[in-house]
């Protein structure tokens, strides 16, 4: 028995004192009203009303009842009106991830756009890796995120995938190097362009190849196509260990231009662009439909645009003729 809704005639048919006037207010037939208030009383093992010729009184059990029965309603409508704002995407809790290393400005705009798009939603936002994020995925701990490819895409949804050029980071020559004033970090300045395969015998500090095997793997695949044979790959995320190992002058590290470097490290772009931060709005398959996880793709788009600078990768694809992926990891460069 659906107990709010049998509680929900009581109230009315004690508002009307009359089961005909209240089966016309609820759109029942006056018998089929009367067999569910018998089955309430039932249930309840009370009896509710007593019948008379010009319609029904409530009995003592009945007023006490009654009392308890407006509130319940009453709770029963806000409980379906919440519902109602979740499912429509104006209240809630969107679990999301972004990868490391974002950016601040990318990840700051991210939450105030979403927040000034749905208010009435919190966006618990976490750093995940690309292995986390998809095992949390696909268990349903997390709703959306923002994902590096190449990753394995099966079972997902994705939003258009965006890029931008890595740069490789190097000590800045003992003369300061030619720079522009203009370029990223407290050091300032962008450095001249280098080639891959000028970096011969360095080093490679790299994210640990656990957290993104797929990105690790075609990283050092484009470096080796490309002329640069790391002397070895070091596995390092924190920053400080990273530049570190930049500044003793025997490692180089990749990263998109808005990297804040430190004093003694310089932003260098790499000719071709051929190494590319490439990422997408992510979802499992089937909430797509889900209106606030395509808010999340929205935002997160729009965010990496104009804050991250980044563009649509089927341009640059276009634009320098390169092969799209294969189905295991989304795309290669």
């Amino acid at each position: 028995m659906d107990l709010v809704k049998h509680v929900r005639y009581f109230v009315a048919v004690t508002e009307e004192r009359h089961f005909g006037r209240a089966a016309a207010r609820l759109g029942l037939a006056q018998p089929s009203l009367s067999q569910r208030i018998q089955r309430l009383e039932r249930e309840l093992g009370v009896r509710l009303f007593d019948r008379t010729s010009r319609g029904v009184e409530l009995t003592e059990g009945g007023r006490l009842l009654l009392a308890e029965a407006r509130p319940l309603i009453a709770q029963a409508d806000a409980l379906l009106g919440v519902a109602a704002r979740v499912r429509s995407g104006a209240a809630g809790v969107l679990r999301a991830a972004v990868p490391p290393e974002l950016g601040a400005a990318v990840v700051a705009a991210l939450v105030g756009g979403f927040r000034e798009r749905s208010p009435g939603v919190r966006l618990a936002l976490r750093e995940l890796g690309a292995v986390v994020q998809l095992a949390e995925l696909r268990a349903g701990t997390l709703d959306a995120g923002v994902l590096r490819h190449p990753v394995d895409v099966a079972g997902l949804g994705l939003g258009e995938v965006l890029c931008r050029p890595y740069g490789v980071v190097l000590p800045r020559p003992p003369d300061g190097g030619a720079t522009d004033a203009d370029g990223p970090g407290p050091d300032g300045g962008t450095g001249t362009p280098v080639r891959l395969d000028s970096l011969g015998g360095l080093d490679l500090v790299l994210f640990p190849q656990p957290s993104a095997p797929a990105q690790h793997a075609e990283t050092l695949a484009v470096c080796r196509r490309h002329g640069f044979e790391p002397g070895s790959v070091i596995a390092g995320q924190d920053p400080e260990f990273v530049d570190g190992m930049v500044m003793s002058g025997t490692a180089v590290t990749f990263a998109s231009r808005d990297r804040k470097l430190p004093p003694g490290t310089v932003w260098h772009p790499v000719e071709g662009e051929p190494l590319l931060e490439q990422v997408s709005a992510a979802w499992l398959r089937g909430r797509q439909d889900d209106p606030v996880v395509r808010l999340f793709a929205e935002v997160a788009k729009s965010v990496l645009i104009e804050r991250g600078g980044m563009v649509p990768v089927m341009e640059t694809a276009a634009a320098r003729r390169t092969a799209l992926p294969g189905p295991a990891y989304g795309y290669t460069v």
